[in-house]
């Protein structure tokens, strides 16, 4: 896998595409849009923490209801590509291009007002320079989108004598048009432009009766256009008067233009400050919206989460407390399908691209990141159709690319590993990939559901554990990652949670318990061969075992399920109360096994403490408990006597 591969895998996966995404639209300029598509992680942490305290400055220039003034932003890569090429700009792209020269002189006026708050973008900005010089020839000369009558002598002579010129046009047709016997020959009294020549509308049977000549028709032919003769020479006289002005327009615009030329250089290394600021405002904001807050790096290798969230998750994420290379290199979470572990994983992807990146996350306070070499992750199916490769097939190519690069400073992120084959195999493979994990110097942090890589973990002196939260009581996981313990899969809650009948679950709680025969002796209903043939009935094993946690449905109360006391009458504890109810009156909400450790005293569930005490008495040797023993039995035989 080539290493812009990896990285699009890994922004993806992560959610930082759809980070950068959110970023990139709070930019205003499109060559500020064009340096930060190019823009990689930080790759030392003197960077690193600078781009950090740039956001963080932003931050808290927002914060305080001020607003960088940038202006002509727009357009302004294309106009200077314009004017590269030796293009003249027009008027109104000449007043866009002097907004944001102007734009320079009051940011930076900006910063020197607010220089002690933001110490770094002060010094940013000082490196603007001072175009004024051209900004007021621009801005004289220009108004809006039209030149100023003033902008040149010339200019100013040429436009008077056209403004004369049109008005003599005007009273020598007006006269044709308020003549009684003229008028109505005329399809309308106005006077019409066309082919920068006076004309007046006339229907086109009466032609004849104006003398001139006829420079244009109506699309229907009921019109012609005359241009009297009287007025051609005026109109000959106009038309070279504003070729004229055009010309001088033209001599302007060219001189205004070449004024920006003789400096685009220095422009350009202002306009770079201005791509940056522009990028350091677009990470604020983004910080604004998420309520990112400052955050430190560290090159020791260090990950320390304080109530870190998912950008991405929105009011639904849960914060992630998390702690790595201080005290271990390693972490294995273990926990519930959909209980929130791949979520872990492209959090901690997330959070560290985005410190590298200057961007600020959402956490409570205290949290730091490793500048790291590279960040390296297997989440999801790995299956590829196009290549015939099964999901584990996927992951162990994956894997062995990862292996293969992975080093001090390198970050291993694996969900599920050793997953998809036989369990004992995928189990070993994955704790032998740790082991070169660890050895090659990477921090690693795995999912997994297998109890020997659980073990692995809990015997290695430099890897911890941590469990997805699970309520037992409501039977609902938490999505909060709990430190320094071992969670259960709860396989049975996620397979009733999509809808897997009761009976097949009692069904497979009691083939996971061994209750059924094993081997040979394994007996399963099949069905007739033949057609007709009706499958023979067997005979219902009790679908409850000891400490299964059942609903009483006829009373919706919850109890715990002791014993079968004759066919199809069980004994039920409900709140210490010991009660017989009819089989067919129960309904399972949790097996014995899901919710107590595997060598759990299930008996000490329906003794109260002094049982459970004697009975430990008594296994002791105590002289007491014995004693009382024997007094029980003598009462017991004086009253078997009478």
């Amino acid at each position: 896998m080539n290493k812009e591969l990896m990285t699009t895998t890994l922004y993806q996966e992560s959610g930082f595409t759809e980070v950068l995404a959110t970023v990139r639209q709070f930019i205003i300029s499109d060559f500020a849009k064009e340096d930060f598509d190019r823009r990689k992680q930080a790759q030392d942490l003197t960077t690193a923490k600078r781009h950090l305290t740039e956001t963080n400055e932003a931050v808290q220039l927002l914060a305080s209801n001020q607003h960088v003034p940038f202006m002509g932003m727009t357009n302004i890569a294309r106009l200077t590509a314009k004017i590269q090429r030796g293009l003249i700009l027009e008027a109104a792209e000449l007043t866009e291009y002097a907004d944001f020269l102007r734009s320079f002189r009051l940011i930076r006026k900006l910063f020197v007002t607010n220089q002690y708050q933001l110490p770094l973008l002060f010094r940013y900005t000082a490196g603007l320079g001072d175009f004024s010089t051209i900004t007021n020839e621009i801005e004289g000369a220009i108004n809006g989108n039209r030149l100023k009558d003033d902008s040149s002598r010339e200019l100013r002579k040429i436009r008077g004598r056209i403004q004369s010129l049109e008005r003599d046009l005007q009273q020598a047709l007006d006269k044709i048009i308020k003549n009684p016997t003229l008028a109505k020959y005329l399809q309308d009294r106005l006077v019409i432009t066309k082919e920068e020549r006076f004309t007046l509308p006339v229907r086109t049977e009466f032609q004849s009766r104006i003398k001139g000549n006829i420079i244009d028709r109506s699309s229907k032919g009921t019109t012609v256009f005359i241009e009297p003769l009287g007025v051609a020479k005026l109109n000959d006289k106009l038309i070279l008067a504003k070729a004229e002005e055009t010309a001088e327009v033209y001599q302007i615009l060219a001189g205004l233009t070449g004024a920006i030329a003789e400096r685009l250089l220095e422009i350009g290394g202002s306009r770079e400050i201005i791509s940056e600021l522009d990028i350091i405002f677009a990470r604020g904001k983004y910080a604004r919206q998420i309520d990112g807050q400052p955050i430190s790096v560290n090159d020791e290798e260090q990950l320390l989460l304080r109530g870190v969230t998912h950008p991405l998750l929105g009011s639904k994420a849960v914060p992630l407390d998390l702690s790595l290379g201080a005290d271990s290199r390693g972490l294995v979470i273990t926990g519930p399908n959909a209980g929130g572990k791949t979520v872990v994983l492209k959090t901690v992807a997330l959070v560290c691209l985005m410190a590298a990146s200057g961007l600020l996350p959402h956490h409570a306070g205290g949290s730091t990141v490793p500048l790291l070499k590279n960040i390296e992750i297997d989440i999801g199916d790995q299956q590829n159709l196009a290549n015939a490769l099964s999901t584990f097939s996927g992951h162990m190519e994956n894997l062995s690319g990862i292996l293969q690069r992975s080093s001090r400073g390198t970050l291993v992120l694996v969900d599920e590993i050793g997953s998809g084959t036989e369990p004992k195999e995928g189990a070993a493979l994955g704790i032998a990939i740790m082991e070169s994990l660890y050895a090659k110097g990477a921090l690693v942090i795995a999912t997994t559901h297998y109890g020997e890589i659980k073990d692995f973990a809990l015997a290695h002196g430099d890897f911890k554990t941590a469990a997805m939260a699970f309520d037992a009581t409501t039977l609902t996981p938490q999505y909060r990652l709990l430190m320094n313990q071992v969670g259960e899969s709860n396989a049975f809650w996620i397979a009733a949670e999509k809808g897997l009948a009761d009976a097949l679950l009692v069904k497979a709680a009691s083939y996971l318990r061994g209750d059924l025969p094993s081997g040979e002796k394994r007996e399963f209903p099949t069905l007739g061969k033949k057609l007709g043939k009706t499958p023979q009935p067997t005979i219902a094993a009790v679908p409850f075992h000891k400490g299964d946690r059942v609903l009483l449905t006829a009373t919706k109360e919850v109890g715990l399920f002791y014993q079968l006391k004759e066919q199809q009458v069980a004994e039920v504890y409900v709140e210490k109360q010991r009660r017989e109810v009819p089989v067919r009156r129960l309904q399972l909400l949790m097996p014995a096994m899901e919710l107590y450790p595997r060598d759990y005293d299930l008996e000490s569930l329906f003794q109260d403490f002094r049982e459970r005490k004697f009975a430990k008495d008594l296994q002791r040797g105590s002289k007491k408990a014995q004693q009382r023993l024997r007094k029980d039995a003598a009462a017991r035989k004086n009253l078997a006597k009478e």
